[in-house]
């Protein structure tokens, strides 16, 4: 990861309400609703795009990384490991 692109570390998840964090794990790689971005934002979390993904409607996506920190965010806390 380079220095220019946000981290996507821990803490912004913790600040996120238990209802979003929810979403964004059953919907991962889907477009992103403009007021879960808002609320992953105001958390501190990384920033959605607007991305054109299949020539249709451009939509608010999560980069790559992201989508595979939320997999792995969930992953743990089905194991019981995310504080």
């Amino acid at each position: 990861m380079n220095s220019e692109q946000p981290s996507v570390g821990t803490q912004w998840w913790a600040n996120l309400e238990p209802a979003t964090r929810a979403w964004l794990i059953n919907n991962n790689g889907d477009a992103v609703p403009e007021a879960i971005a808002r609320e992953v934002a105001a958390a501190g979390g990384p920033a959605a795009t607007l991305t054109d993904a299949d020539g249709g409607t451009p939509a608010l996506y999560f980069p790559d990384e992201v989508t595979d920190w939320i997999e792995a965010a969930a992953n743990d806390e089905e194991a019981g490991t995310t504080s």
